[in-house]
């Protein structure tokens, strides 16, 4: 893989910090080392002295003396050490990249830790994208994304997709616009990534298929364009066995993955991780070095401390059973559309994530309906031109997450759409 090509003039320009880089030789050092260098704090001056946190099953993490001066003190960029290892590890277990032995130059398997996965996406983006570069998405989106993107001045093109994610064949008539040879030409503007949301995805609660996967991948290694994987979504399928991951299949070392514990352990510790490349993920961490400098330390040992008390079986077995909390929460949601939406409305089963993607009948356009009658009756959507780039044009479409709200919630709330509905009609 030729790295060079994919990453933007600003990104290649980004250099090591000095004091970074000594701040990651102290916390590789032993304790006799006697260090002048990085501009730490003295933590004995924090007012914070220790901290115990109580978990659901009534077990408690303490933080105190040593790990608490860690988790108040500067952390290496790349994350805590130990966490990083803890989840290079788990990702290697789960998904058996390929590219675990690789050489460096070759997209050895890399991780970093971000303040949330959105923080690395956007990283990500901008160490990609220079203005009028062509990239691929299935639309609709998270309207998160498109904000990140657009100001970047790239060309979207939408990649047709159904209930089961991109349609390959439609990928495949999008890039035989190019020659596969084309990549090597810059002139010729070939897209840079393929961008996607593979389970749960939102706004539709839709899962590519590994069938499909391994296509797009095919045509990923034909056309040259690495493919950022966005995730969030992976811990919260609900129905085994788990399609396999772009990451699992990732010969060439042109897959970015982004996970979250967003979903999973707390959506405001902000902890997410970065998979990829190492010539790429050190790039996003040369860029957290000038921006945030690293993700929270405390927040990172809290978890840190968490993942050593329960191991991966304790992990996965909070996975399962936040899978079946949410598997629950959609079969409430989806009883309450089937009871007042039938006939006014049409919808997929969503078999991961937390939302569900409705398509109401007999009109063209949502907004007003979702935006002002809705909310007029205390119902609060959001309507499907949200996850458009052009958040103007008419979309029958709105998103309903079925995270927080009781099922007898959902029910009135369906009830009073109903009606709404076919005073519109």
């Amino acid at each position: 893989m030729n790295y060079a090509r994919f990453i933007t003039a600003t990104s290649a320009a980004r250099k090591p910090s000095p004091i970074r880089t000594m701040a990651d030789v102290l916390n590789r050092s032993p304790k006799s080392l006697i260090s002048l260098a990085p501009g730490f704090p003295n933590p004995d001056t924090f007012p914070f002295k220790s901290a115990t946190i109580t978990l659901e099953n009534g077990n408690t993490i303490q933080i105190g003396g040593e790990i608490m001066k860690t988790a108040l003190q500067y952390a290496s960029t790349y994350g805590v050490p130990e966490l990083v290892s803890w989840l290079k590890q788990f990702q290697i277990k789960l998904h058996n990249p390929p590219t675990i032995h690789y050489a460096p130059h070759q997209g050895q398997l890399d991780l970093c830790i971000t303040s949330g996965s959105q923080d690395g996406l956007c990283k990500a983006f901008e160490m990609l994208i220079n203005p009028g570069d062509n990239i691929l998405l299935n639309e609709p989106v998270y309207s998160g994304t498109l904000q990140a993107l657009q100001p970047l001045g790239c060309n979207i093109i939408n990649v047709p997709s159904d209930e089961f994610g991109i349609i390959p064949d439609a990928l495949k008539e999008i890039l035989s616009n190019w020659e596969p040879e084309d990549s090597k030409d810059l002139t010729k503007n070939t897209p840079k990534f393929l961008y996607t949301v593979p389970n749960g995805n939102n706004p539709t609660g839709n899962s590519l298929t590994g069938d499909r996967k391994k296509e797009i991948y095919k045509l990923a290694s034909k056309y040259d364009f690495l493919i950022i994987e966005d995730d969030p979504y992976y811990f919260l399928q609900f129905n085994k066995p788990w399609a396999p991951t772009f990451l699992s299949m990732d010969v060439d070392g042109r897959v970015i993955r982004a996970d979250s514990f967003s979903k999973i352990l707390s959506s405001g510790l902000r902890v997410g991780f970065i998979t990829g490349p190492k010539p790429l993920i050190e790039k996003i961490v040369l860029h957290t070095q000038v921006s945030s400098m690293h993700a929270s330390s405390f927040a990172q040992i809290m978890i840190l401390q968490l993942l050593h008390q329960w191991g991966e079986e304790g992990f996965l077995a909070q996975v399962d059973r936040v899978i079946d909390f949410y598997r629950h929460q959609r079969d409430a949601i989806l009883a309450a559309a089937e009871k007042w939406l039938s006939g006014l409305a049409e919808w997929h089963v969503p078999v991961a994530g937390m939302f569900l993607w409705i398509k109401i009948k007999g009109i063209s356009n949502s907004q007003h309906l979702i935006e002002e009658e809705a909310l007029k009756k205390e119902v609060l959507l959001v309507p499907g031109s949200a996850f458009y780039m052009d958040s103007s044009a008419h979309s029958p479409y709105f998103r309903a997450c079925f995270s927080s709200a009781s099922a007898e919630q959902m029910d009135v709330a369906f009830q009073r759409l109903a009606e709404i509905i076919k005073l519109s009609l």
